[in-house]
């Protein structure tokens, strides 16, 4: 029975795999097309992109794992591989949290006038070194995971319940570090993101309310291309906040139950990073604009091919300021 669940989340992980894979390496394409557009990389398609390509990482090393626990019944392969490689997934999966965690702050800061002095200057500081700090989030996951090795221990027996080299806590501190690490990696972007999730909110409820009381009825209040972003941003967080809910449940059931489901957290997260980069291509409206524009100027050398071009919207005469995404 343990066998076909572990078959059965090997396959949907495979099909959802290939989708996160598709997802982010068409975000990753629309980087370099705004890229090759404005020969610069704004913050937030510097942010997307560190977080386009750790999710296409670990969705490879987590089926890659999940391949090999599937095809190594036996656990021939040493145990060392297999906890390595789940280092290297924890790790990324802290680098996605964070990630995203930093992309809808950087939407709170240019959606969100804050009156505090301090504060504000403490984001400039952070937007100031975006690059930067899209290198070290990774590298503070690695940091963060490595204690690992040493307080977890590798549980690679091979009765049929059991996977291969799967890291478990089997001592008090080992339990501890592992609370302090669903902490680090999970709970606090999570506040962040609940945080900018509460700013924003409150940003749309004074702007529709200052704008219905401007056109004193006679039009419903619009917010341009800003509610693109405020829909993207909240959608975010409301994935986010699902699947933090999830995973934190699903650790709860391996650390304290001992249920050998670490397959369904790669699964879950699947599932997560597929739908956190849908809703990120839909906050790219501008570059979809500049793909049909691409796609008709090609058919354009081809006559024959011309019923095949697809209707672009005209520019209106004026719009709001438009936020970057």
């Amino acid at each position: 029975m343990y066998g076909v669940y572990k078959l059965t989340l090997w396959v949907l992980t495979g099909f959802i795999s290939v989708t996160t894979i598709f997802f982010n390496v068409y975000i990753f394409l629309m980087s370099l097309w705004n890229y090759r557009q404005k020969k610069k990389w704004s913050p937030s398609e510097t942010i997307i992109l560190a977080l386009s390509v750790a999710d296409v990482a670990h969705q490879l090393l987590c089926y890659f794992w999940m391949t090999m626990d599937e095809v190594d019944n036996d656990c021939h392969i040493s145990e060392v591989h297999y906890a390595v490689m789940l280092l290297l997934i924890y790790s990324l999966k802290f680098t996605i949290m964070w990630d995203t965690s930093f992309l809808t702050f950087y939407y709170s800061t240019k959606l969100v006038n804050t009156p505090n002095h301090c504060y504000t200057q403490i984001q400039a500081i952070i937007l100031k070194h975006v690059t930067l700090a899209v290198f070290l989030i990774p590298l503070c996951g690695l940091g963060t995971c490595m204690p690992m090795l040493v307080v977890f221990h590798s549980d690679n027996f091979t009765m049929a319940n059991k996977d291969c080299g799967v890291l478990m806590p089997d001592t008090y501190s080992g339990k501890i570090y592992e609370a302090m690490y669903l902490l680090v990696s999970d709970v606090l972007p999570g506040v962040v993101m609940v945080k900018c999730c509460f700013s924003i909110s409150i940003h749309l409820a004074i702007h529709l309310r200052h704008m219905k009381a401007s056109t004193n009825g006679a039009h419903a209040p619009k917010l341009g291309s800003q509610m693109r972003v405020i829909q993207m941003a909240l959608s975010l967080v409301a994935i986010f906040i699902l699947f933090l809910v999830i995973d934190l449940y699903v650790n709860y059931e391996i650390s304290v139950n001992h249920e050998n489901i670490i397959s369904l957290t790669f699964f879950f997260t699947s599932i997560y990073t597929t739908v956190a980069a849908m809703v990120l291509i839909y906050g790219k409206k501008t570059f979809w604009k500049a793909l049909i524009h691409e796609f008709n100027v090609c058919l354009d050398e081809y006559p024959c091919l011309s019923c095949l071009k697809v209707p672009e919207q005209k520019a209106k005469p004026s719009t709001p300021a438009k936020v970057k995404t």
